[in-house]
């Protein structure tokens, strides 16, 4: 009878931590099955510099702007900004994740890579979370490659807020991560979205 209730009582923390796997398995599962959209942007700087100065595509001129020139002749142009994702859940299941990395491409290139290191909760039957994505790279290759620069130009102008732009074509790769006793796993598989970035992104409509 010892025997039995010591094997029990060793037996609940397994069960505790199984079904605490369980449940993370289940919340970024239904992770994969919410709706994201590119709400915003706000704090968008290319080597320092606001990108609400560059209406125009010759407005990005290094001649204009030192430490533009500068970045380019270090092959250093930082590209900082905060884009707001809005997450939209549909399911009767609550979506979740502590952590997650996440993948920024622009026209087939790869835009920013990162970590984000925090709960986001997602609530059953519509309910909605904005997460906030900072976003820090180089851009000179992409500023200074044939493939991209057009592409890049145009991303800049439609963060700008420039009017008479095409939108810009982007797509995000996020991969939650999960915490399986201590060890930290990848899911399977990126959640992938494709969204049109339109010029009116950094007012947010």
């Amino acid at each position: 009878m010892k025997k039995g209730l010591v094997a029990l009582v060793l037996a609940i923390p397994l069960l505790f931590s199984q079904c605490g796997v369980n449940k993370q398995i289940s919340q970024a599962k239904t992770l994969g099955d919410c709706r994201y959209t590119i709400a915003s942007a706000d704090s968008v700087y290319l080597a320092g510099v606001d990108v609400r100065q560059f209406k125009k595509l010759e407005d990005i001129n290094p001649a204009r702007f030192p430490r533009l020139a500068a970045g380019l002749l270090t092959r250093n142009v930082p590209l900082d900004a905060r884009i707001n994702l809005d997450i939209v859940n549909p399911t009767n299941k609550l979506a979740g994740i502590n952590q997650l990395e996440y993948r920024i491409l622009l026209a087939g290139q790869e835009l920013f890579t990162g970590f984000l290191n925090q709960r986001i909760e997602v609530q059953p039957g519509g309910g909605k979370t904005t997460v906030p994505v900072r976003l820090n790279a180089n851009a000179y290759q992409l500023f200074t490659d044939p493939k991209t620069r057009d592409a890049f130009g145009q991303l800049v102008q439609n963060l700008s807020g420039a009017a008479d732009t095409q939108p810009s074509k982007l797509t995000i790769r996020i991969k939650p991560t999960l915490d399986l006793g201590g060890k930290q796993v990848n899911y399977p598989g990126y959640i992938t979205i494709n969204q049109d970035v339109t010029n009116k992104i950094l007012l947010g409509r």
